[in-house]
């Protein structure tokens, strides 16, 4: 190769060097409107991917990292019980309990989009610089509550139709004012609602991590630029 074409090489990637770096955002560059662009974005991802995942049928009777077991008493006493002639009715009470969630995480989206509205330019700084679950921790604060008392009477309606439901709320409701379980199993519905949101805000963990791990891939450009400046 000679001088001339050596030379032209080395400007040429000269350039593409310099037009790399010009192009690289860091953290500290972002102005606040486009940090609170990008998390909100990430939030709305977030909330949509999960909802539309878990709240359609068979949502959480599919994936294993949200399907709801029987409360841990009910488990114990499995065998027992199936000995007993129970073993149909706790197997029609463990897919309601599905049933029941993923109808309850269906009205979720309204309350979790609340939430992306009424986040301060304060909350998007803290979600940026905190960890990798940052955006999760946000929808548990913001959310947990009220989609609890949303959640309740769905989720009770449709576990009352299974004939062990009230005879297990009955039992442990006692058990319960004696310290023998935890409040959140004292009834059926208080301990699939707390699953159900346990499932959704898992869901909203995992759309975040692979933001966060593949900013780019997203498709977004407010994405790319806001969680692409993290790395």
């Amino acid at each position: 190769m000679s001088i001339s074409s050596l030379c032209k090489t080395a400007a040429a990637i000269t350039l593409v060097c310099a037009s790399s770096l010009a192009g690289a955002v860091s953290l500290a560059d972002l102005s606040s409107k486009d940090a609170s662009s990008g998390v909100k974005a990430a939030l709305e991802k977030g909330a949509s991917a999960a909802v539309s995942k878990l709240g359609v049928e068979n949502g959480f009777l599919n994936n294993e990292k949200v399907k709801i077991g029987l409360p841990g008493v009910l488990e114990k006493a499995m065998p027992i019980l199936r000995m007993t002639g129970q073993g149909k009715k706790l197997d029609e009470l463990q897919v309601s309990m599905n049933h029941a969630a993923e109808s309850a995480v269906a009205l979720a989206k309204p309350l979790l989009l609340d939430a992306v509205k009424s986040m301060s330019v304060t909350d998007a700084k803290n979600i940026l610089s905190g960890g990798e679950t940052s955006v999760t921790d946000f929808f548990r604060q913001k959310t947990a509550t009220p989609l609890t008392a949303k959640f309740l009477p769905v989720v009770k309606k449709i576990t009352d139709r299974n004939g062990l439901s009230p005879q297990y709320n009955a039992l442990m409701g006692k058990a319960s004012s004696s310290g023998l379980v935890s409040k959140e199993e004292s009834t059926v519905e208080s301990y699939v609602t707390q699953r159900a949101l346990d499932g959704l805000y898992t869901i909203i963990a995992e759309e975040e991590k692979a933001i966060r791990a593949d900013p780019i891939g997203t498709g977004s450009a407010i994405l790319g630029k806001v969680f692409g400046a993290m790395k």
